[in-house]
């Protein structure tokens, strides 16, 4: 199920806020950096066999293709039950911007995959640390079974250093009738390198904006049956402009709304389409590239709610998130230089398995 944001929108996904809020980490404590996020850190999964990252370099079109797979995923199969891919980690291979993510899944003949089967797939860089939440790698990309793509933003992009270590975290699985085995994971990415032609512009850096329920915890949790809202906050610590914002949630998902507290003012309000079955399709995204921004001030308040549905009668256990998902541009980039770090940072959590 794609939906391609249109022309801003290389924004998504976010960090999770939840009422229980973690207290960050200094920003130079490499003892304590951590990789939550995605990956509940109560989970426990067996491991698939023989997935592995093929990375595709291409000069002629400027562009990186990851490719991950094989995995096979049988029908009405859990993400709790399905054997995970191992977390893989991308070396990137130049200095400059990663411009935009375009994720599809396919067969081993090239056939089409639907969406639905991806739980999620995260993007960390443990380079950097998260400019909203410094105790966790910044969080580059993300995507569900919405299958968001994250199209260009003219003039920005995402920048890189050659080696930067890119860990990727992949989780499976297929509430269908329909098995598929050989399924690939791909995403291609377009490039700009420093060094480019002369008439390239360089660009402007964007941060990603991962504005979260979990807050700067796990973005995982339990949904109770009926309608239900969970709640959290992160303050903003740089000056700068959200360009937009779209956002991130599972299926039985209905509503994310992003306020900043300090100005008393709703950011964004997103409603999710899902299908007949409560199978999420999308989340839309809202653009403020014309107005030049949304204006984000140190010290601002970020509140984030998920509203959920769920008819099933029963508890889903980690069957939530609510991610706002944006992109950020400082007003002084200069201070965004903190957040490298020149080894990657530690990112053993408490009760994280991936069981053999």
């Amino acid at each position: 199920m794609k939906r391609t944001l249109a022309v801003f929108t290389a924004i998504l996904l976010a960090a999770t806020f939840t009422s229980a809020q973690e207290k960050p980490a200094p920003p130079h404590d490499m003892e304590h950096m951590q990789h939550g996020g995605f990956m509940q850190g109560s989970m426990h999964h067996t491991v698939a066999k023989g997935v592995t990252l093929d990375p595709n370099f291409d000069m002629a079109t400027h562009t990186i293709t990851l490719r991950i797979g094989p995995m096979n995923l049988p029908a009405h199969t859990s993400h709790l039950k399905m054997p995970q891919p191992p977390d893989l980690v991308w070396d990137a291979p130049l200095d400059g911007w990663l411009l935009a993510y375009h994720p599809k899944l396919v067969d081993a003949g090239g056939n089409t995959v639907p969406g639905t089967v991806l739980h999620h797939v995260a993007f960390w860089n443990e380079n950097r640390a998260d400019f909203l939440c410094p105790n966790k790698e910044e969080h580059i990309f993300g995507a569900g079974s919405e299958m968001t793509d994250w199209a260009e933003i003219p003039g920005y992009g995402y920048r890189v250093q050659k080696g930067d270590k890119i860990r990727i975290e992949t989780m499976m699985y297929n509430p269908t009738a329909t098995p598929y085995d050989k399924a690939y994971l791909e995403v291609v990415i377009p490039f700009q390198e420093t060094s480019a032609d002369a008439s390239a512009a360089p660009r402007k850096n964007v941060y990603p904006a991962w504005m979260d329920v979990g807050a700067c915890g796990d973005s995982s949790y339990d949904v109770p049956a009926g309608k239900s809202e969970k709640t959290g906050s992160v303050t903003v610590k740089y000056d700068g402009v959200l360009l937009g914002v779209g956002g991130h949630m599972h299926d039985y998902g209905q509503q994310i709304v992003l306020e900043d507290v300090s100005r008393k003012e709703t950011v964004a309000t997103l409603d999710a389409t899902s299908d007949a079955q409560g199978h999420l399709e999308s989340v839309p995204v809202k653009l403020f590239v014309q107005e030049g921004g949304y204006k984000f001030a140190k010290g601002n308040v970020l509140k984030i709610s998920a509203t959920y549905e769920n008819p099933t009668g029963k508890l889903l256990r980690d069957g939530a998130m609510g991610i706002a998902v944006g992109y950020f541009a400082a007003a002084d980039d200069a201070k965004m230089a903190a957040l490298r770090r020149n080894s990657k940072m530690s990112h053993d959590m408490p009760g994280m398995s991936h069981d053999h």
